[in-house]
This record gives C-alpha cells, structure tokens and sequence, in this order.
C-alpha cells in the first residue's frame, strides 16, 4: 500500500519544480513511511511512498521496464500477478523483481490500455510511456484505491492519491462547487467524479485517463461494470457450496504477504465469515483486532470473542470510551473534503490498534451490497410492494398530500412513523431510495441553504448521482437497483473512503476479500430472493455460512459500527456544537440559512428532536473549512464546477 503522486506537461515539455513534487510526496508520508522516491524527466514527475508489502528488497518505485521508457507508481494490490508472470515472460518480457508492481509496465507494453481488464485486485496507478509520449492513470473495479487529478490552465495534470497532494499546487483552483456542497449534505460525502474543490476531480471506480502529449486531455474511459442478470439456475445447497469456496479463494489470494497479516472481527456476519475463513486456510492462529465500546449499547465484543475462541484466533481488543469524540479535527484533515459517517471515528481506533499487530489485514467491508445486508433494503422492497399496487399517477397526489399534512414524529412508536413512509410513496423507485439514505432530505436542504446559495445551485439536486448510475443499471429489479446504486455511491464514496483514509493514517493496509470483483460478478447473477428472503436479509451468505459459524453471530439483529451522537450533543459536546454551527466560520460562507442552523441546534439540544447526524454533518463541514483554509464566501458557478461528459 502506497501513496502515488505525479505532474504532466500536456503540452510540452516544461520542467517542474522539484520542491513542488517532493511536498506533493511528502505530505502523504503516511501511506508510506517505509521509502519514497521521485523521478523527473522533461515534463513529467512521478512520485511514490512506500509501505512494504511483497517483494521488500527490490519492488522500489518508480519502477520501470527494462529500457527504463515505461515508469509507473502504484497504490494497492496485482492479487493474480503471480498467474499474469509467466504469461508476460513467454510474450519475451524481462522481470527483474517479485513485486507485484512490475506487472503492470509488461501488461501496458503487452496490451495497452485494456491491461486493466486482466488486473485481480484493488489499485490506483499512474503510468509514463516515453515513447508513446503518454500518461495513464487507472483506478480498480470497485474504488477500494482513491486517485484524486486535475487538469490545470496551463495544460498541467496533476494527480495523487489524497487531494491534500493536489492541494500542495499553488494553480489548483480550491474554490467551493456548489454541486459539491449539494451532494455532501444529501449523502455525507461527495460523489465520484467531484470532489470539494472546483477545479480537482477523482477518477471513478473502473475508469482510466489516457493523455497523450500534445493532443486535448479526453474524458476518462469506463472498462468495466458489473451486470445483475439474475439468471443463474444454482439451487441454494449449489449456490451456498460454489460462495464458500469462492470466498476460499478471494480470501487466499489477499492472504500473500510478507509482513504480519490479520484481520478486522467485530462480531458481524462479514468479517466473522473472512476470519472463519482465514483460519481455515492457514496452519497459523490468526491475528484478530476489535474494538469494544464501554457503551453497551453500542458494544459487538461478546460476539467477536466467540468467533475468535472458536477458531482460537490471537485476539486483540482495546475498548473505546463512548466519549471518544476528540478525533473531529483529526478527521477532517484526513479527509481533505467533508465527509459526514461518524464510524470514522471506531474505524480510526481499530486501525490504530490493528497496526500495532500487523502491516495488513483483512476485512469484511463490501458485503452488505452484495449479499444484500442493509435494513433499508428491505424496507425498500416493502415499499416497492406497495407502490407496485397503485399506478404513479395516482400515487404521487395522494401520499404526497399525505407525506406533507401527516405530523413527523421520531418520539413516537415505529408503527405512527408514517411521514416518511408517504413521502417514499409518492416518489418512484430512485427518488424513495435517494430520499432513505439521504442525510439531510430535499426540504431539509432547502431550509438549510441560503437565498444566495441556491440560486447558485441552478436547480441541481444530488439525485441526478442516484440517476446517472440507475440509467446505466440494466436492471428493474428492485433489489438489484439499488444494490446497483450502492455499489457505485456509498460504498466507494462513503465505505472504501472511510476505509482507505483510517488506514492509511496509520500506514496500514486493508484488504477486502467481498470486493472481489469475480466474486461481485458472480453474486448479481443469482436471483434476489437468494439475497432477502422475507425479512431476513444475506440469506444465502448465511446459510452457506452456517457450517462456520454460531447462530448467534448469523441471526442477530445487525448493530452496526456506530457512536452516541445524540447524547454527545446534548451534553459533552453541547457547547461546542452550538460554537461551531452558529459561529462565525460557516456564517462567511454565505452558503447557510443561520436561521434554520439555529433551529436545528435548539430543537436537539432541547430533546425536541434527534438531529444528530444533520448536526454530525454541518460539523464536519465547518472542520474541513478551518482544516483546509479554504478561502471564505468563494464558489465556482455551478457551469464552471459541472463534470464533463
């Protein structure tokens, strides 16, 4: 695991200020403390940081072929390098190292651009052929890899894996995109291809940008997707034997290492199932790492432990106190951009405690999406029931006018919590999904932004993410929708972002053995009912997973990995919630209804109401913005910020 970062003369052949590039690497030392170098030649510079995985003595990077006209830097895991070598060595190509890295050079000289195609594993990279006079940048199927690039005004590419190293370049345009901001406040993180800053984008899961020297910079290219088809005959004995022994393989090849490796165990079915797994595979006691909450309502550590007494793991747990709230700061500087999951912060603790134990370790990250875990699933294919029972335009006036006059009531039981239930009547499929996971909904940002600020917006609402990715689903399945849409938004976005940044701030590296790319296309082939039968949900994981582990970890009620916002913000962090939101960082933005700040500061504090997250994410906004010194009361007009076709 590493951190790349690099510069490119589009037009010519300008030479870069070395000072300039090593900051670029050094401000992410973290994702590679063990080495880090940097190659400069007439207008390109790449650099790297090192965290030693396989091959320590010779896999330095920049790496080259052997003429030294192909260079590339490169963050994260070839699994199949092993199986792609010989191939390469019978097409007449030389390897010099065992690292895994040296594969991608040959794959590029062998098959160019489609090399990705060939790629088992999670990865960004940039690639320089001098020859051909171009740069390749690449990122992996699923986003496990961030790759964060921007193309500046004097035809400049810029690119690295944290947009903290774009931000070392005094040309990056770091205005505020409005349809950034958007996005941030519907979801809790901004959505691929945008990030904050007008002038910086990421590259997407599954895409490439090829830029050759002298031509215009074209828009990236997508090499892959995942299809639910749905149509896989298995039986649920067949399906369940052919997922353990795919799960066998996904978890071994992320076991080759040749530094201490382990693994995350909360007590969740997932990183339960890639534990029984390991442990399986390996003649070792595997290395476990938990993290226990001296709040037992938020506590999985009784579970964790049974998994790991009954594969007689080396356990690791370390308890958390439920006041851990002092990593706000911590977290808004690794993250470069808002970013609103509060998990963030276990997250942080259990890399922390996994990298006093080892330098990788596997996780169960990916399986809720695939295997159809999430409660809002199946709340949501409830609801599509009952919306397949009433024609649209008849749906749309009557629980519309219902989801406006019904009273919203979080202190009351489930069953008169209706509100939400009309509103997601009236809407179809994407709009009630989109309206579920939003964080703050269309009303509430709406009270939330200024005037001023939404008449920069033009219109735009972030459900045109949700849109974008369902035209592209060639699906209508309503489970298969929105797993679809999850695999290309939160996951990426959210989950893999959470991941990657609390690792890697402890030069850690994490692997996920569900985000297997063969694994992902072999499970959107099954039917949905294999994946939500009735109201339980992961049903087929669950079953094939029966022979590994108790009932208790399989049947449980899902917990989740999360914090005490609520009470946090009515008590230890009252004071300074109400500072922060109504203070005066936010109010030089120009972007907030001060008024509606104010209400939700009051009507949480005073037990009124559970604004909780809403106030999670403004807080984490005002963090970014002292965190980054970005300058006050100054946005991109939603043209300048659109992304490209």
């Amino acid at each position: 695991m590493c951190g790349i970062a690099g510069l490119f003369d589009t037009r010519g052949k300008r030479d870069f200020d070395r000072e300039l590039v090593r900051r670029m690497n050094d401000i992410q030392f973290h994702r590679g403390p063990d080495e880090g170098d940097i190659h400069f030649e007439a207008g390109v510079a790449l650099a790297h940081r090192r965290l030693s995985i396989i091959d320590l003595s010779t896999g330095q990077q920049p790496l080259f072929n052997e003429d030294g006209s192909v260079a590339v830097v490169f963050n994260g895991e070839i699994y199949n390098y092993q199986e792609l070598v010989p191939e390469l060595e019978a097409l007449g190509h030389v390897f010099h190292t065992r690292s895994d890295t040296e594969v991608i050079v040959h794959a590029w000289e062998a098959w160019g651009e489609s090399c990705v195609q060939r790629f088992r594993g999670m990865f960004a990279f940039g690639l320089w052929d001098r020859n051909r006079q171009t740069l390749f940048l690449a990122r992996d199927r699923l986003g496990v890899k961030p790759l964060h690039y921007a193309l500046l005004p004097d035809g400049t590419l810029i690119f690295g894996s944290e947009l903290k190293v774009l931000m070392q370049h005094p040309g990056l345009d770091r205005r505020i995109d409005p349809l950034a901001v958007e996005e941030y406040f519907a979801l809790g993180y901004v959505a691929e291809p945008r990030t904050i800053f007008a002038g910086a984008r990421k590259l997407a899961p599954a895409e490439t940008l090829c830029v050759r020297r002298g031509e215009p910079v074209p828009a990236p290219r997508t090499y892959w997707d995942v299809r639910f088809t749905l149509d896989n005959p298995l039986s649920l004995g067949e399906a369940s034997l052919q997922l353990t022994e795919r799960l066998r393989e996904s978890v071994r090849l992320r076991m080759i290492a040749e530094v201490p490796l382990g693994a995350f165990l909360s007590g969740g079915v997932d990183s339960s199932a890639v534990v029984a797994t390991m442990a399986g595979l390996s003649s070792d006691p595997v290395n476990t790492c938990s993290i226990a909450f001296d709040d037992p309502a938020f506590n999985e550590s009784a579970f964790a432990q049974m998994v790991a007494d009954r594969y007689r793991t080396n356990h690791y747990v370390e308890t958390v106190k439920s006041d851990d709230f002092d990593l706000i700061d911590t977290l808004a500087a690794l993250y470069d951009e808002p970013y609103a999951d509060s998990s963030a912060i276990p997250t942080y603790r259990v890399c922390q405690l996994a990298r006093k134990k080892v330098t990788v370790a596997l996780s169960g990250d990916g399986g809720d999406e695939s295997f159809g875990g999430y409660r809002r699933y199946r709340m949501h294919l409830m609801e599509e029931r009952m919306r397949g029972a009433m024609p649209h335009g008849v749906r749309r006036p009557l629980f519309g006018l219902l989801g406006r006059v019904y009273p919203k009531a979080d202190w009351a039981p489930r069953v008169f919590r209706a509100k939400t239930t009309f509103q997601a009547l009236a809407r179809d499929s994407v709009q009630a999904y989109f309206h579920s996971v939003s964080i703050l909904r269309d009303d509430m940002r709406r009270q939330l932004f200024s005037n001023s600020f939404r008449a920069e917006l033009g219109g735009y609402n972030a459900i045109e993410v949700f849109r974008r990715h369902a035209a592209l689903a060639e699906t209508d399945d309503p489970l298969a929708l929105i797993q679809y849409l999850d695999l290309k938004t939160y996951l990426v976005g959210d989950i893999n972002t959470k991941v990657d940044r609390a690792s890697m701030a402890h030069s850690l590296e994490v692997r996920e053995p569900l985000m297997d790319h063969e694994l992902v296309e072999w499970l959107a082939t099954l039917p949905s009912s294999l994946k939500v039968k009735g109201n339980e949900g992961k049903y087929l994981f669950k079953k094939a997973l029966e022979p590994m582990l108790p009932n208790d970890v399989l049947y449980r009620p899902k917990m989740g990995f999360a914090v005490p916002l609520a009470r946090w913000f009515r008590g230890p962090l009252k004071a300074r919630v109400r500072e922060a939101v109504l203070g005066d960082t936010l109010a030089a933005t120009g972007i907030f209804n001060r008024d509606y700040l104010q209400h939700l500061v009051d009507a949480h504090q005073s037990g009124a109401r559970d604004y909780s997250a809403p106030l999670w994410t403004v807080l984490m906004f005002e963090a970014f913005l002292r965190q980054a010194g970005v300058q006050q009361g100054a946005s991109a007009s939603p043209v300048a910020a659109g992304v490209a076709a």
